[in-house]
């Protein structure tokens, strides 16, 4: 099959474009998708209302599970986190820090539970090395002295936004397939039990889009159940849980820290880049869009770790935030802890529709297993018969994604060795270059580069001073090249300081209440950012 895309504008100025698969969802399930399905020589259209990683897979650990964490109760999802695991550090090594993991019993934890522990991973295969409290005092020396019982496993710690970034790039390589951002599905065409046309809308311009393609895949993440609800089917029932999360100013550990029990708040502390990421509550939410974290979670979240690290309890928090996961439950009750961790894949013919898929629920660490899951439907449906290779092919590193890697930026510009490429922000030392690259490596619907994409792309703003001084100067740099006029610039800012300040309010205290007080006066006194509307 020659994939093709077609483009033409009707009369009324509505552009229509054609593509072998619709993918709805730029989570790095859809990315892993659009990846798969490029392998198989397959056209398709990635779309997302906002951007990629937008919900729940930018806003979770960063955690590359080892399937430890599900044994007791999830056997199933702890293999296929198991094998997904091994996979990805073979096959996407750039996107993952094998830190290796420890789980630690502490006193008031069930003796019980830390015995059968061994026995748990062992059921999943999963490596699992008894060592002693004293060893792992060695190993991460802000362990509390309350340890009696501790095991080392192979958990990593994975880049979700370079995983989701490259395998979209590899795809364009591979089909000129195209991702649209900012990119909304409004309505479905149906006749005869097919859809015929996606009708968007693109949030920036407001301009109408129809899509016309030969399947369509709904991998919306915690918005599938309503995406699948306007195509019409009404089999898709997902429970919501709210997990909250705080970001460390320092990096903690070396080692991803697990609380050696049933799965609970605050018992997991993972590090990344220059950071650690402390979490996650686990609340049940029917709100999908203004889900902010609470000083109740933040409490608990830190009282719940400094059990295992009392540092947890004095360090510094620069931002907390909320992600809302989509799981699969046949009840209604609880906080979602005890719904599985694992997958479905819904064909929806019994809902009348023959070129419609809805993939939900499921982990970042089991995104590819997905992906080939539904690529596997998509492909027998157009009868491609080419397999899956994600499993044995390894994600190319791509030049265009390098700056999202933790220390990239300083190994570049000191291996450039360029007195003139000024650094705009100081805390992940990203240079003028890498902005440079981002906004001219951007194409078509991803040209008009807002700050929040280029932070994105890049580590700009997720140092300590959380974008209050990288922001202004990278806004300023774009505007003397062009890029920003009017009063564009200054709508970028604020709306970028306005999504940062989301995961500051509920951290502002000691030393982070003195840095907002230095924010608020440059951001409002200096730039006016708060009464801009008025002008």
């Amino acid at each position: 099959m020659t994939p093709t895309l077609i483009e033409r504008t009707s009369g009324a100025g509505e552009q229509t474009l054609l593509t072998d698969v619709l993918i709805i969802g730029g989570g790095v399930t859809g990315a892993g998708i659009m990846r798969d399905l490029a392998l198989r020589g397959l056209h398709t259209l990635l779309i997302d209302k906002h951007d990629l990683c937008a919900g729940a897979s930018g806003g979770n650990h960063g955690l590359l599970h080892s399937g430890a964490r599900y044994v007791s109760n999830d056997l199933h999802s702890a293999i296929e986190c198991r094998i997904e695991n091994e996979l990805l550090k073979r096959l996407a090594p750039q996107c993952v820090e094998d830190t290796g993991g420890l789980f630690v019993a502490v006193e008031g934890d069930d003796p019980a539970f830390a015995e059968a522990f061994p026995g748990f991973c062992q059921s999943a295969g999963i490596f699992c090395e008894e060592i002693s409290p004293a060893e792992a005092r060695r190993l991460e020396p802000l362990l509390s002295e309350e340890i009696f019982r501790a095991y080392r496993v192979p958990d990593a710690t994975v880049d979700p936004f370079r995983l989701a970034l490259e395998n979209v790039d590899h795809a364009r390589m591979l089909t000129d397939s195209i991702y649209l951002p900012h990119t909304e599905i409004i309505r479905f065409e149906i006749d005869a039990g097919e859809i015929r046309a996606a009708i968007c809308r693109d949030n920036r311009t407001l301009a109408a889009l129809r899509i016309v393609a030969k399947q369509y895949v709904n991998a919306g993440g915690a918005w599938a159940m309503n995406i699948a609800r306007q195509a019409g089917c009404t089999d898709v029932n997902l429970l919501y849980s709210k997990g909250t999360l705080l970001i460390s100013h320092d990096r903690m550990t070396h080692h991803v820290i697990n609380r050696l029990r049933p799965p609970g708040d605050g018992d997991i502390l993972v590090p990344g880049g220059t950071v650690s990421v402390l979490g996650t509550t686990s609340v049940r939410t029917d709100n999908l869009e203004t889900n902010r974290p609470t000083v109740a979670e933040i409490d608990t979240n830190v009282i719940e770790g400094a059990a295992m690290i009392p540092a947890l309890a004095t360090t510094r928090y620069i931002r907390a935030f909320s992600r809302v996961r989509p799981l699969l439950q046949s009840s209604d009750s609880g906080d979602g802890r005890e719904a599985t961790r694992g997958f479905a894949l819904l064909d929806h013919t019994s809902q009348g529709l023959i070129n419609f898929c809805t993939i939900t629920g499921g982990k970042l660490t089991t995104f590819r297993l997905m992906a080939e899951k539904t690529s596997n439907l998509v492909a027998e449906r157009l009868g491609n018969t080419q397999a899956c290779t994600t499993d044995s092919v390894p994600l190319p590193g791509s030049a265009a994604c390098r700056w999202t890697e933790p220390g990239a930026a300083p190994r570049y510009w000191y291996k450039a060795n360029n007195p003139d490429d000024m650094i705009l922000c100081e805390c992940e030392m990203v240079p003028q270059s890498a902005i440079d690259e981002i906004v001219r490596c951007a194409p078509g619907a991803e040209a008009d580069m807002t700050l929040e994409a280029i932070a994105l792309r890049s580590r700009a703003g997720k140092g300590p001073c959380q974008g209050s001084f990288c922001g202004i100067r990278i806004a300023s740099y774009l505007y003397d090249r062009g890029y920003y006029r009017d009063k564009t610039g200054l709508v970028h800012m604020r709306d970028f300081f306005n999504e940062r300040f989301k995961g500051m309010r509920t951290v502002i205290w000691g030393q982070q209440a003195a840095q907002m007080e230095l924010a608020e006066a440059l951001h409002c006194g200096l730039l006016g950012l708060d009464n801009l509307d008025n002008e």
